[in-house]
């Protein structure tokens, strides 16, 4: 077998790992979820901290939407973005990912990335630092402390190629509007009875992707449906 073929086996084992896995249980806590359609974009309020959603390809205004529930901690998250971003560049300003947190509490730092993450989209910069983080997971992985927010700000600078605010990037990591929305988005997975990272849904349905093998067979799971969807349209 090929290399793309045992990353893709290697996905699978870990894609539906998750399912006791979530590190926020947001019961209790007041919010009534039932009100948030969680197949459409959900406006920024209070509850998400005042964050508006991570998307990127087409945007919001795109006739087709994914919605991923990911970890940034999650290796097979990690090895999928690329896989998606190809997707998301073939078919332009037609499609169009959303992303959402969805924590495994075996990620030490699966958190403080997905913090890291919030902070950076605050200054706009979120599609090019959710790449870096991706690629760069397994040096930060296991790091700790200072040694890790260096290197979070180290992604934020290449991101943002110098031109981001530091200090209040590293404000806005700790700050509880971004808490506010990992939890929001955890909780949208958990409404949905998400089983694992990463997991894809379109119109509400769940993409079944284990059976790819490699990474052409990846993406030629997401435009079939893809292009089923958009002929619906009209497109």
């Amino acid at each position: 077998m090929n290399k793309s073929t045992w990353i893709i086996i290697g996905l699978v084992l870990v894609a539906f790992m998750g399912v006791f896995g979530a590190t926020m249980m947001n019961k209790g806590n007041g919010i009534d979820y039932s009100k948030y359609d969680e197949n459409t974009i959900i406006v920024a309020d209070d509850n998400t901290g005042g964050l508006s959603e991570n998307v990127k390809g087409g945007g919001a205004e795109a006739p087709v939407l994914i919605f991923e529930y990911a970890d940034y901690q999650c290796p097979g998250c990690a090895s999928t973005n690329p896989y998606m971003n190809e997707i998301l560049e073939k078919y332009g300003d037609k499609v169009g990912l959303v992303f959402r947190s969805y924590l495994l509490s075996y990620h030490q730092n699966g958190r403080a990335a997905a913090a890291a993450a919030n902070a950076a989209a605050l200054q706009g910069y979120w599609k090019e630092y959710a790449d870096l983080v991706f690629a760069n997971q397994s040096e930060w992985e296991a790091a700790k402390g200072s040694d890790r927010t260096d290197l979070f700000v180290k992604y934020f600078n290449t991101a943002s190629k110098g031109a981001g605010d530091v200090e209040k990037f590293k404000q806005d990591m700790t700050s509880e509007a971004v808490a506010k929305k990992i939890d929001f988005d955890i909780a949208m997975g958990e409404k949905i009875d998400v089983q694992g990272t990463p997991a894809y849904y379109i119109d509400g349905e769940l993409v079944v992707w284990k059976d790819a093998t490699t990474k052409d067979g990846f993406i030629k799971i997401f435009s079939d449906i893809v292009d089923k969807k958009l002929a619906e349209k009209g497109l």
